[in-house]
């Protein structure tokens, strides 16, 4: 005999002394013929008999499922509750755990037709929408100002996250354990807006969301919902999570989508403006190229399509080596040596690279010493602009957020403006040919299509009022200065062919030069006047 799918129901409950018992008298009896039951109640302080009447109708009515009944010591909200809640299932290693409300607002009856997605691997969570039946809401007794909030925030939240769920805002729910295990539910708010805060959790991670129809029933229960201030919370977390993926917010509650393990390779951005689209179309063909940070190569490979001899350097392997068909060097830029010589090659390309170097002016002074005795070779670089208006303005707010992606990301150990990217190479011995202003990639966040390219015209037009304030990113070409000993050879070669052309023997102009050094007075120094006279 198969072992019974485990089953806990939660019911939250606050000043539910009128309703609780009907509650727990309509959870279906004959759902433990199919699974293991239990059922687990927490009181959040109460201030009525809501914990009594629970143990009354337990003793009274013969309720046969295992019942746990827990009371916080202190008010921990609707969202801490339900993480008490949660842990307890964790703990427990249920199966799933369904969510009901102690007022009896959601119908006990459903639950069967609730876990059954889960529990059959089709779902890691289901909602009960009353949103499915068209005006059935309306029809149970939903307020028609509340049925009217519920669409429109539902509307805007699927326009921002990009789903299209009926209702974000229904306490009916069941997740598995497992999805739960797996979001950090425990950094959530303790308040309302805890259901909007898992919603973006399991999206963010990719969990399967299915929902069923379920009846609406308003009574005389007391609302304890500020629904203006719900509505702003919901709102605000909600444009949060959708700046979170677009890299310009991060808070760790969201942070959970394929976690940074450091490995992951940066994208090339070919199909948009990019630094790496510029390079390709600056790049000649025949050119001998060096990249470091190529990451998976997308960059190069096109340009060995191009004819170009080009070479790989990254910390990290490709994805699939096995198609790479250019010399790859995995090498950590920190401290190990260079695999090859950068003096080798016509470009030496660091897309995004030096913010994420514990020291990037060594980087370039091992670079600039590399590559000093060849005068035509280029470096290309680029980084992120943390002048970048949308990043002041969040400054101004007191917001400085890193992220998993973008100008704040986490694995960014240094962060340039325009003048300090420019200074970090003049002082490593570059000359800095120029500097151009790339915009935002507006394309990977809302698609290609009108809106973006608009939006992507309009930064270039800013751009080109201040580079400073409205580039996303920093695009930088530069050359290597001739180093000290090249100038002392130059001048000394200048020199000697001067004197050549006046007539003056070298022999000669070796011994006044040895004479001025040894020479302490200047009565007996013979000046390169008189001795051409």
């Amino acid at each position: 005999m198969s072992q019974k799918n485990k089953i806990l129901i939660f019911i939250v409950a606050y000043n539910a002394e009128s309703t609780i018992e009907n509650v727990l008298m309509r959870i279906p009896s004959d759902l433990q013929d199919e699974y293991e039951i239990e059922v687990l109640i927490i009181d959040d302080q109460s201030s009525d008999n809501t914990v009594l009447r629970c143990i009354k109708t337990i003793k009274d009515k013969e309720i046969k499922f295992t019942t746990h009944i827990f009371v916080n010591p202190e008010n921990q909200g609707y969202g801490g509750n339900q993480k008490i809640g949660y842990q307890f299932a964790v703990e427990r290693n249920f199966d799933c755990v369904a969510l009901l409300h102690g007022d009896g607002q959601y119908a006990p009856e459903c639950l069967k037709d609730l876990v059954k997605p889960v529990l059959n691997g089709e779902a890691d969570a289901v909602f009960g929408s009353r949103m499915l039946t068209h005006f059935g809401a309306v029809k149970g007794g939903m307020p028609l100002y509340k049925y009217a909030g519920n669409k429109i925030l539902t509307f805007i939240q699927n326009v921002i996250l990009k789903t299209s769920l009926s209702e974000f805002h229904s306490g009916y729910r069941v997740y598995s354990v497992k999805a739960l295990k797996q979001i950090p539910f425990h950094l959530n708010t303790p308040d309302f807006h805890f259901d909007t805060e898992i919603i973006i959790q399991l999206l963010f991670y990719g969990f399967r969301i299915a929902e069923r129809p379920i009846p609406t029933y308003y009574g005389d229960e007391i609302c304890y919902v500020n629904g203006m201030r719900y509505a702003l919370d919901v709102t605000i977390a909600t444009i949060k999570a959708r700046m979170q993926s677009l890299g310009l917010f991060y808070d760790r509650k969201y942070d959970i989508a394929q976690r940074h393990n450091g490995s992951e390779h940066y994208e090339a951005k070919l199909d948009i403006d990019s630094p790496s689209r510029r390079t390709l179309k600056s790049i000649p063909t025949g050119a001998k190229v060096l990249e470091f940070g190529c990451g998976s190569g997308a960059l190069l490979k096109e340009l060995s399509n191009n004819f170009c001899h080009v070479c790989g350097v990254d910390q990290f392997s490709p994805n699939d080596e096995n198609k790479i068909t250019f010399p790859f060097y995995r090498c950590n830029l920190n401290y190990d040596p260079f695999p090859v010589m950068p003096g080798d090659y016509d470009f030496i390309l660091m897309h995004d690279v030096l913010e994420h170097l514990a020291q990037p002016e060594c980087f370039l002074d091992k670079i600039y010493s590399a590559c000093h005795f060849s005068p035509d070779s280029r470096v290309i670089a680029s980084t992120g602009n943390i002048a970048f208006f949308p990043i002041r303005a969040l400054l101004l707010l007191g917001q400085f957020n890193y992220g998993k992606r973008g100008i704040l990301d986490l694995t960014h150990t240094r962060l340039f403006t325009f003048k300090t990217f420019k200074r970090v190479f003049e002082q490593a011995g570059f000359d800095v040919i120029r500097m151009e202003g790339i915009p935002a990639p507006v394309k990977l966040a809302l698609g290609d299509n009108y809106l973006s390219g608009w939006l992507t015209t309009v930064n270039r037009w800013l751009i080109s009022l201040s580079r400073s304030l409205f580039s996303y990113q920093i695009y930088l070409v530069a050359k290597p200065k001739r180093s000290l000993k090249l100038l002392l050879k130059d001048a000394k070669e200048k020199g000697h062919e001067y004197f050549s052309n006046n007539g003056v023997d070298r022999a000669f102009l070796s011994i006044s030069q040895d004479t001025c050094l040894s020479k302490n007075s200047d009565s007996s120094i013979i000046s390169t006047r008189e001795a051409i006279s």
